[in-house]
């Protein structure tokens, strides 16, 4: 028990380390190859904040762990609007002010209804996940038109003050790009290995270790992002980190697992996990959404609210474990 132990720990720090490398070093290459700030605010840092579900699931799969897999990518999201933003929010309120953020919500939703639709019969195909695959690649190309046509925006000017804070060479950024993208995938082997260990020693399902020390440790690349981008009072960087790497684990995490090797849905995913995740996403879009126009706002309380919500879903999965 003491070794897997360790190689969680230590698996989880050069994850976390090798993330924030991998990020800042996509953001500096997307950026010297004439992207957009807007666009990198978008898709690049978003999506890259997912590179450890990214890592961790693919390799689980491989290694005939689905249930990891599976849970990491629902978890992380789970934990991304429960816990980051609730905590976010519990300490300084959330304001929403762009016009992207807004848009992007609605097809969060709207995914995350199509994922629905994929595992209710209860497995997940090769074709599904090639299927979820490419409307990955339907959003990319419509977050990318949405750039192009977008008059300007509060998040580009966020995503332009952290690009000049972690100004790079084109040589330098590739090269943390390159360095950041081994070390994830050194760092998924300890952690996947560690969990599932752990799993077995305890009798616990891959499910549950999925969504709970596996997702939070993947989320925690997401938590810091979001935490410095919340002190620097850029929250709408900190709300669309958090919602494109949602999209990217709910198509691209998901999906390249289930075209890797085909894979059962759990009933727990079905009726407890899923219905959790939808209902946090229709919360998010509930709250940072203004129909007079205005800026939308997530309180303190509605933090709290949110932060609550987390701790009694974890518990219940604990408390599952314990009575089984």
């Amino acid at each position: 028990m003491a070794l897997p132990l360790l190689m969680i720990v230590i698996g989880l720090i050069i994850l976390v380390w090798s993330a924030d490398i991998f990020v800042e070093g996509a953001a500096a290459a997307a950026r010297s190859l004439g992207m957009s700030p807007l666009l990198i605010g978008m898709v690049v840092v978003g999506f890259g904040t997912s590179a450890p579900e990214l890592s961790v699931s693919a390799l689980s799969a491989l290694q005939g762990n689905p249930g990891i897999a599976l849970g990491n990518a629902y978890g992380s999201n789970i934990t991304n609007i429960a816990l980051i933003l609730g905590s976010m929010a519990l300490v300084s309120p959330i304001v929403v002010h762009s016009q992207v953020i807004r848009k992007e919500l609605p097809i969060l939703f709207l995914v995350t209804v199509f994922v629905l639709v994929q595992i209710y019969d209860g497995q997940l195909s090769q074709f599904d996940g090639f299927l979820e695959l490419g409307l990955l690649a339907v959003v990319m190309g419509w977050m990318m038109r949405q750039s192009s046509n977008q008059p300007h925006d509060v998040l580009e000017d966020e995503m332009e003050d952290e690009l000049d804070e972690h100004a790079m060479s084109t040589s330098q950024a590739f090269i943390w790009l390159i360095g950041g993208l081994v070390l994830l995938v050194v760092s998924s082997r300890m952690l996947v290995w560690g969990a599932v260990s752990i799993a077995h020693d305890l009798g616990v399902s891959d499910l549950v270790i999925g969504l709970t020390i596996v997702a939070i440790g993947t989320s925690l690349p997401e938590l810091a992002s979001s935490i410095v981008a919340a002190r620097k009072g850029e929250d709408d960087l900190a709300i669309g980190n958090i919602i494109g790497s949602n999209l990217f684990n709910t198509l691209g995490v998901v999906g390249l697992a289930g075209s890797i090797q085909p894979m059962s849905i759990p009933s727990e995913i079905l009726h407890r996990d899923w219905p959790l995740m939808a209902l946090l996403t229709v919360a998010l879009f509930a709250l940072g959404y203004n129909r007079n126009g205005g800026d939308g706002r997530i309180n303190r309380l509605e933090g709290g609210a949110l932060l609550a919500v987390y701790v009694g879903y974890t518990l219940y999965l604990i408390n599952t474990v314990v009575s089984a």
